[in-house]
């Protein structure tokens, strides 16, 4: 891809695809609107739950709450991403984020009434999962409104950029809960403010026309319907299957959400050493740890597009998982051991930690969205992207459950980082295998 030389031509590029795509921009509206709105809820549960004195949890707690958030809808995932591909994509968009919106102001009521955790979770699950399956949408969508040719460069951008919403979204909750003072009702005062994500993406999807973002007419049958959905994980399985470069980015992919999970744990667990009841301290060092993640997300928009031309989709994916295994070593072993002054340097460099991580991560996935509405047909292309979640979801639930079981309450073990590092070097041993079979799609 000739286009994506410099960060200037990356520029160009994507105002040549604004230009001569026009529904491009009413998409990425509701592809930066949903990532936003969850920043702010995920952010407000994260003050009411993870961090509030009121709701202690312990390692095992946490890990169940991730669990009932993003498992339910890892499971049945594929098989809603076969509507994707028989329904309308503009009427699924519509009623997701409609139905999104009703479910953050319930969560927002039951949240100010001193609900318990177990009822929010269910909830937040359901808000999580329906936002997941609006981005799975809105990138099955992508290559209807825009020509093949930008799809690389665009795709990075629209992908980071909604990565670097969610960041300003989380932001904003984390202030909104400061500015309230902690506790239930500064954290339903935040979850309301997110169902603002939902309401922008429902009347940017009503400006599309009926069937505008696919799929054929011709998929529209009844009963096909059915035999989709009741195949959906298997069909979108066999669909990625089939080319080599999918595979390749599902086991990069997968393999950086199992560390970004057993990271997560760690870091949470890390900053909730000796703060007390210091709940806007301990959010406001979280949200800084989210910031550094997010800006490595935000570069990768840039590195990727300079990358994959001159790599190769799947030499980027390698390249990914190498370069997270060194971070890994280096920058994330030292917060396990360090104590007294040495703990506030080892601090800052987990935070470099998150950037590189939150880099690497994002220009694997960014090679996976390439591959995936590149190489799959637009008949598949929704449960391919849905499949995606599951593997993203599962990696990460798996991680963190593992993780909560062996790690100590202060988040010190070595084990668990070396381990870690270990599930990179499974990652690239595996796409060597994947690397040497036979395919119709190399």
């Amino acid at each position: 891809m000739k286009n994506g030389r410099s960060p200037l031509a990356v520029a160009r590029t994507v105002r040549a695809a604004l230009h001569d795509s026009p529904g491009v921009v009413r998409l990425a509206v509701i592809r930066l609107a949903g990532p936003f709105g969850d920043g702010v809820f995920q952010a407000a549960l994260s003050g009411a739950i993870l961090f509030n004195p009121e709701r202690q949890t312990d390692p095992l707690d946490i890990a169940a709450g991730f669990a009932a958030l993003l498992l339910p809808y890892s499971i049945i995932g594929p098989y809603a991403g076969a509507l994707l591909d028989r329904w309308d994509r503009r009427t699924v968009l519509l009623l997701a984020n409609a139905l999104r919106a009703v479910l953050i102001g319930v969560t927002a009521v039951l949240l100010a009434a001193g609900l318990s955790a177990t009822p929010l979770l269910l909830l937040a699950l359901a808000v999580v999962g329906i936002g997941r399956f609006v981005g799975a949408g809105c990138s099955a969508a992508l290559p209807r409104v825009l020509a093949q040719r930008w799809l690389v460069t665009m795709n990075s951008v629209m992908a980071t950029t909604a990565a670097g919403c969610a960041i300003v979204g989380a932001s904003l909750g984390f202030a909104i809960v400061g500015w309230t003072g902690g506790g239930d009702s500064g954290s339903a005062a935040a979850v309301a403010v997110s169902a603002v994500g939902s309401l922008v993406g429902l009347v940017a999807a009503a400006g599309f026309r009926t069937r505008a973002l696919g799929p054929d007419e011709s998929e529209r049958d009844a009963r096909s319907s059915v035999r989709a959905i009741a195949n959906g994980l298997r069909n979108g399985a066999v669909a990625a299957w089939r080319s080599r470069a999918v595979t390749t980015a599902m086991i990069g992919i997968g393999s950086h959400r199992m560390v970004f999970g057993a990271d997560t744990l760690l870091m949470v667990l890390v900053l909730r050493r000796g703060a007390g009841e210091d709940v806007a301290g301990r959010l406001a060092d979280f949200g800084v740890a989210i910031a550094c993640a997010g800006a490595g997300m935000l570069a990768a928009a840039v590195i990727a597009p300079l990358l994959i031309p001159r790599l190769g989709r799947s030499r980027t994916v390698v390249a990914g998982l190498t370069a997270a295994i060194m971070v890994q070593l280096a920058l994330v072993t030292p917060i396990t051991v360090a104590t007294g002054p040495d703990e506030a340097r080892a601090r800052l460099a987990l935070l470099t930690a998150a950037f590189l991580l939150g880099l690497a991560g994002q220009i694997i996935k960014l090679t996976g969205d390439a591959a995936m509405q590149i190489e799959i047909d637009d008949a598949h292309r929704g449960q391919v992207f849905a499949l995606q979640d599951t593997v993203f979801n599962i990696g990460f639930v798996l991680a963190v459950a593992a993780t909560s079981t062996v790690i100590p309450a202060d988040g010190r073990s070595v084990a668990v980082v070396a381990a870690a590092a270990g599930i990179y070097g499974c990652g690239l041993a595996a796409i060597a295998l994947n690397s040497r079979r036979r395919t119709d799609i190399p």
